[in-house]
C-alpha cells in the first residue's frame, strides 16, 4: 500500500499553512509553521510569483496532503466526482470526507488523519459490526463506526480518547461517547466541510 513516509512538517511548510498532520504538536509552539514559516529547501525564503497553473497545482497538493492521499488515488476520486450529479468540486471533497480514516479523525477517535489511518490498519475499528481495516473505505449514510471491544483496553486508544474526547464533531456525524462509536447521519454539504481548499481551482487544473 503506497503512502508518504517523509517528514510531514515539510508538507505544511511547503503549503504555507498548518495541515494538522501531527496531532497535538500542530497546536503547540513546536509546530514548524510557527518556527519556520517558509517553504523548505535552499530557496524556500525566496520570493516567487505563482502562475495560474502553479496556484491550481498547489491547491491540488494541499487537498491531497490534508487527506493523506497520493496522486493516482486522488485522480480516481476526481474521475468519480465528475461522474456523479452535482458540482464536481463539492463531490470531490465529499468523497474524501467519506474515507474511513477521515471519519475516525472527525469523530475524535484519532489526533490526526495519519494516526487514524494507522489505527484503522491495525484493526481497531468496525463498521456495522464488521472489521474494516481499509483506510480508504467509503462510508455510507447510516453506517456505525465503532472501536472494537478488544481495542478498548489498549493504552494507545485510551490516550487518544482522553486527548480528543471533547473535540467538536461535524453536524453530519453523531458520536456516542459511552459506546465509543459514531454514526454517519448524512453526507456533508460544502458548508459542513472546514478544509481550507478552493476546490474550483482543482477542477480547473484537471479540466485543462
Amino acid at each position: 500500500m503506497a503512502r508518504y513516509t517523509g517528514p510531514v512538517c515539510r508538507l505544511c511548510r511547503r503549503e504555507g499553512e498548518k495541515l494538522f498532520l501531527k496531532g497535538e504538536r500542530c497546536y503547540s509552539d513546536k509546530c514548524s509553521i510557527s518556527v519556520r514559516n517558509y517553504a523548505p529547501g535552499q530557496h524556500g525564503q525566496g520570493r516567487k510569483k505563482n502562475s495560474e497553473y502553479a496556484t491550481q497545482f498547489r491547491m491540488k497538493q494541499k487537498a491531497k496532503r490534508f487527506y493523506g492521499v497520493l496522486e493516482n488515488q486522488f485522480h480516481m476520486y476526481f474521475v468519480e466526482a465528475e461522474r456523479q450529479q452535482g458540482v464536481t468540486g463539492e463531490n470531490l471533497l465529499r468523497l474524501l470526507e467519506r474515507r474511513l480514516d477521515n471519519i475516525v479523525y472527525r469523530l475524535g477517535f484519532a489526533s490526526s488523519r495519519k494516526e487514524a489511518r494507522q489505527l484503522v490498519l491495525h484493526n481497531h475499528f468496525s463498521v456495522n459490526g464488521k472489521k474494516v481495516n481499509i483506510p480508504s473505505y467509503l462510508v455510507k449514510v447510516g453506517d456505525v463506526i465503532a472501536i472494537k471491544e478488544n481495542s478498548l483496553d489498549s493504552e494507545k486508544i485510551k490516550a487518544v480518547l482522553e486527548a480528543n474526547g471533547s473535540r467538536p464533531v461535524p453536524a453530519w456525524l453523531e458520536r456516542n461517547a459511552d459506546a465509543k462509536a459514531g454514526k454517519v447521519i448524512n453526507f456533508p454539504n460544502r458548508e459542513d466541510i472546514d478544509t481550507p481548499v478552493e476546490e474550483s481551482l482543482i477542477v480547473e487544473l484537471y479540466s485543462k
